[in-house]
């Protein structure tokens, strides 16, 4: 089932990088905005008690989900590297 899975997604990353790079690239500032927000908003929503450890400002909550971003992409680049880094 699992092998099932994986030959599934063969090939498939390099396309997703690709796309989800464009996508960040497009997007303007009050796009970004809005993503930062809904980053926050569906966290607290499926983790409410997030709400406890997140007590900072909404800057710097901005400049965490920027880095959540850009990881995501990074994900797709370098995967041995965030695993690496996450794994620290």
């Amino acid at each position: 089932n699992v092998e099932r899975m994986l030959k599934a997604l063969m090939g498939k990353p390099a396309v997703q990088e690709k796309a989800l790079s464009a996508l960040y690239s497009s997007l303007d500032e009050a796009a970004l905005m809005i993503i930062r927000k809904e980053v926050y908003q569906k966290f607290f929503a499926l983790a409410p008690a997030g709400q406890d450890y997140f007590k900072q400002s909404t800057t710097r909550l901005y400049f965490i989900a920027d880095k959540l971003v850009a990881m995501t992409l990074d994900m797709y680049k370098e995967p041995k590297r965030m695993v690496e880094d996450i794994s620290a």
